[in-house]
C-alpha cells in the first residue's frame, strides 16, 4: 500500500502540475501575450475562457478514460493520460504569442488546453481506484486520500517554480520566456511519472469481475443518472472555492490591488500546503465517522466563511489574506479528502471507473470552469471589497450542501467477530 499510494501521489502531483500552471499563468500573463486587442478586463476574462476549456473537456476524458478502466483495466489509464497531459502541457510553452502567429496563437491555446483537461480527466478516476480497491476496507479513506494530496503538491510545484522565476528575472523577461519555463519542466515530470507507474499492479477488483461493462457510460447513464447528478453538483462548492482562492484571487489582487506578484503567490502556496497536509487527517476522521457527515461540515463551513474571505482578500494584507485562504481551503479539505473513497463506494466495480470520475469532473465544470469568468466580471461591479463574489460562492456552497445530503454514507460497516457457541 506504501508503494501504491506514493506512485499515485507522484502520478496526480505531476498531472495537476500541468492543469495549474496554466492557471497561473492565465491569471499573470496570458491575456497580454495572447489577447492583446482586449482591453485589460477582456484580456483577463479571455485568458480565464480558455482557462476553462480545460474543464469542459474533463467530463469528455472521464467518459473516454472510464471506459477503457472499466474494460480494460485501471492501469492503462494511469499511463495514457499521463502522456497526453504532459505533452499538451509543454506544447503550451511552444506556442508563439499573438504577435507572431496572430490569431492562431489563441486558437492554440484552447486546442492544447482542451488536451490537458482530456487527460486529467482519466487520470484522477485511474489513479484513485488503483489506490482505493487495493485498501483494506477499514482504511479505505486514508490510502486512498494519498491522490487527493497530489493536486497540492502539483499546485505547490507549479507556482514554486513561477514564484522563482518571479523573483529572478525582471517583468521584461517574465514576459518575453520566463512564463514558458514551468510549462517545458512538465516534460521532465512526465518521464518521471511514467517511470514510476511502469511497475504498478493492476486492481484486484478489476480482476475479480467476470462481467464488464459493455458500454460503460450507458450503464452509468441509465442506471446511475441521479447519483451522477447529485454528486456533480456536491463537488462544485469544493471546485468553486479552490479556484476562487487560487486562480481568481491571484488575478484581482494583482490587477484590482496592486499586490505584487511575490506576496500573492507565497500567501495561496502557504494556505496549499496545510490544506495538503492535513489531507490524510481528514481522511482518517472520514474512516472513523463516515464520508459523508465530513462532507456536510465542509460544505457549512465553506458557506459561513466566503464573505469572510472576499473581506479579508480586499485588504490586500499578507496575514489577512492568507487567513482567509486559510479558512476557505480548510472547509475544502474536510469535504475532499474523502471524496477519493466516498465515490468509489457509490458505484459497483463494472462501471466505478466511469461512474465516479463523470462526477467527479462534471462538478469541476459546474464549479471551476465558471468561477473564475464569474467572480471576475462580480469583482468589476463591485466597490473595495467584491461581495458579489461572496455571495456567489455562498450560493455554490448551499448547493453543494443540499446535494450531500441526499448522498447516502457509504462508509464499510464493521463487523464484530462472533465467538463459536459452547456447550
Amino acid at each position: 500500500m506504501p508503494r501504491l499510494a506514493a506512485a499515485s501521489l507522484a502520478g496526480t502531483a505531476i498531472e495537476f502540475y500541468d492543469f495549474f500552471v496554466y492557471g497561473t499563468a492565465a491569471a499573470l500573463v496570458l491575456g497580454p501575450l495572447f489577447f492583446p486587442t482586449f482591453s485589460p478586463l477582456a484580456g483577463t476574462l479571455a485568458a480565464f475562457a480558455t482557462f476553462g476549456v480545460g474543464f469542459l473537456a474533463r467530463p469528455l476524458g472521464s467518459v473516454l478514460f472510464g471506459h477503457i478502466g472499466d474494460r480494460r483495466g485501471r492501469r492503462p489509464v494511469l499511463v495514457v493520460s499521463l502522456l497526453l497531459t504532459g505533452a499538451s502541457t509543454v506544447a503550451v510553452g511552444c506556442v508563439p504569442t499573438y504577435d507572431t502567429i496572430g490569431v492562431a496563437a489563441p486558437l492554440s491555446l484552447l486546442v492544447l488546453r482542451f488536451l490537458q483537461g482530456l487527460g486529467l480527466g482519466g487520470e484522477w478516476g485511474g489513479a484513485v481506484l488503483l489506490t482505493a480497491e487495493h485498501a483494506p476496507a477499514e482504511r479505505r479513506g486514508l490510502w486512498s486520500s494519498f491522490p487527493q494530496v497530489g493536486p497540492a503538491v502539483g499546485f505547490v510545484l507549479a507556482n514554486g517554480v513561477v514564484l522563482v522565476l518571479s523573483v529572478t528575472l525582471t517583468e521584461a523577461q517574465f514576459a518575453q520566456w520566463g512564463w514558458r519555463v514551468p510549462f517545458w519542466a512538465a516534460g521532465v515530470l512526465a518521464v518521471l511519472g511514467l517511470w514510476l507507474r511502469s511497475s504498478l499492479p493492476e486492481s484486484p477488483r478489476f480482476l475479480e469481475i467476470d462481467d464488464h461493462a459493455r458500454v460503460p457510460l450507458v450503464e452509468v447513464v441509465r442506471d446511475h443518472w441521479r447519483l451522477v447528478l447529485l454528486t456533480a453538483g456536491a463537488l462544485a462548492a469544493g471546485y468553486a472555492i479552490f479556484y476562487a482562492v487560487t486562480t481568481w484571487s491571484l488575478a484581482y489582487a494583482t490587477e484590482r490591488l496592486g499586490v505584487s506578484r511575490t506576496v500573492m503567490l507565497v500567501c495561496i502556496m502557504a494556505a496549499v500546503v496545510v490544506k495538503g497536509s492535513l489531507t490524510p487527517v481528514m481522511a482518517m476522521l472520514g474512516d472513523r465517522f463516515g464520508r459523508r457527515p465530513l462532507c456536510l461540515v465542509g460544505c457549512a463551513a465553506a458557506a459561513l466563511w466566503m464573505f469572510p474571505l472576499v473581506a479579508l482578500l480586499s485588504t490586500g494584507e499578507p496575514l489577512p489574506m492568507f487567513l482567509g485562504f486559510l479558512g476557505a481551503l480548510l472547509a475544502f479539505v474536510t469535504m475532499f479528502a474523502v471524496i477519493s473513497a466516498y465515490l468509489p463506494e457509490l458505484y459497483a466495480p463494472r462501471v466505478r471507473c466511469t461512474g465516479a470520475a463523470v462526477g467527479y469532473n462534471l462538478g469541476g465544470v459546474l464549479g471551476g470552469a465558471l468561477t473564475p469568468i464569474v467572480a471576475t466580471a462580480l469583482a468589476e461591479r463591485s466597490g473595495r471589497v467584491p461581495w458579489g463574489v461572496g455571495a456567489y460562492l455562498t450560493g455554490i456552497a448551499l448547493l453543494s450542501l443540499g446535494c450531500f445530503a441526499l448522498l447516502p454514507e457509504t462508509r464499510p460497516v464493521r463487523v464484530a467477530a462472533v465467538r463459536p457457541a459452547t456447550d
